[in-house]
């Protein structure tokens, strides 16, 4: 599975609730917030100032063995 900036929160964890600490690592604590399940990662990163292409490299990085 490979992850991308327009995939939504609810999307990626869906695929495997493991990849939760990936995103709080980066800066994302909203996962449990009602707008994770349409937000996309570009649009969420934005809104807290993290750098989504660092966020996708390290969500690929956790999938890449999945």
């Amino acid at each position: 599975m490979t992850i991308d900036k327009t995939m939504t929160i609810g999307e990626v964890l869906s695929k495997d609730r493991g990849c939760a600490p990936v995103f709080m690592a980066h800066g994302m604590h909203c996962l449990t917030c009602p707008m994770s399940v349409g937000e996309s990662i570009e649009m969420a990163s934005m809104v807290h100032g993290v750098d989504a292409d660092a966020l996708v490299k390290a969500l690929n990085e956790y999938f890449k063995d999945k």
